[in-house]
């Protein structure tokens, strides 16, 4: 507990200094965000807002962590958001600097990531000593041990809730707001509800780093964080899930992540079968919202209540099981 909040504390404090700065040289760098035309309307004045800042919380974390990178359970989930994060800023650089609209190829970058997956999968399983097992949700004391099954079943749920926390970024404060939740749920379930102790000083610093990023993403923000961020968020999030065994849980804490990523599936399969109908205005879902006339804070504050409300449950399930 100490840990956390000392690598909360320094997180915070380290966001706080440098980002003023560092907007300022992404500024500089042209490191602009480009709205997208077909986008909602309101999002077209957010043009050139500095981009890539999810650099910052990078750093934030990367201080912070410095000190309890021995911590049982630290090195393996920091290296993994890490490698998301170095992934998700070649395809920043390549969008924002280079102007290749679709960035990083996109079968470069999804083998950029199975391969860091793999890496991260592989050494727990080969020299952590970590179990393969997974709680099973809402049965009484149940795990599942899945032996060599846990290589493609852990690659699945890394690549999904992945593809989940970048498809949230999209709202001014969204994804750090509901990250933030998820991060601290993850926190106690570690420490109190389960006991397992495998994070470490990982989730206070990765809690520091976002808090003190919301103070320049909130609405309206001065700066994004990219791919860079988001990448990185979600590596982070499902190594702390798999290390807790919570993995199988994700759709229920990380409720807004599987809502945005099943919100793409449905109109991009719906809009094949159908050749051209759409179920949404617009995906990922919170767009969809924006323009049915919601407000980009009220967005953010159902997103983050209805993820509250997950964990909460999530919590309770865990504590009577």
């Amino acid at each position: 507990m100490l840990s956390n909040t000392i690598a909360l504390g320094i997180a915070f404090c380290v966001m706080l200094l440098i980002s003023p700065r560092g907007i300022a040289i992404l500024h500089q760098l042209k490191f602009g965000q480009e709205v997208r035309d077909d986008g909602p309307q309101a999002h077209l004045k957010k043009q050139g807002t500095p981009t890539m800042g999810g650099i910052l919380f990078l750093i934030a974390i990367s201080v912070a962590i410095l000190p309890f990178i021995k911590e049982k359970g630290v090195l393996p989930a920091y290296l993994l958001g890490l490698g998301f994060g170095i992934v998700g800023f070649i395809d920043d650089y390549l969008k924002v600097v280079k102007h290749q609209s679709e960035g990083f190829n996109p079968k470069q970058k999804m083998a950029a990531q199975i391969i860091i997956s793999l890496l991260y999968i592989a050494y727990l399983y080969f020299y952590s000593g970590h179990t393969t097992a997974f709680l099973f949700p809402f049965l009484k004391d149940t795990e599942v041990t899945f032996g060599i099954l846990f290589f493609p079943i852990s690659l699945f749920i890394i690549t999904a809730t992945d593809t989940g926390a970048n498809f949230t970024d999209g709202i001014d404060g969204l994804c750090s707001s509901v990250t933030a939740v998820i991060v601290f749920f993850l926190f106690m379930a570690d420490r109190v509800l389960l006991g397992n102790a495998q994070l470490g000083a990982l989730p206070g610093a990765v809690l520091g780093g976002l808090l003190g990023f919301l103070c320049f993403n909130a609405y309206p923000a001065k700066v994004f964080m990219g791919d860079t961020g988001s990448l990185a968020l979600g590596g982070f999030v499902v190594a702390m899930a798999i290390q807790t065994e919570t993995a199988l849980y994700i759709p229920f804490f990380a409720v807004i992540y599987f809502m945005e990523v099943l919100s793409v599936i449905l109109q991009v399969g719906y809009f094949k079968i159908t050749h051209g109908k759409r179920i949404f205005k617009m995906a990922p879902i919170h767009h969809h919202f924006e323009l049915l006339g919601w407000s980009e804070t009220r967005v953010v504050t159902i997103f983050t209540t209805i993820t509250i409300l997950a964990c909460f449950f999530v919590a309770f399930v865990l504590e009577i099981t």
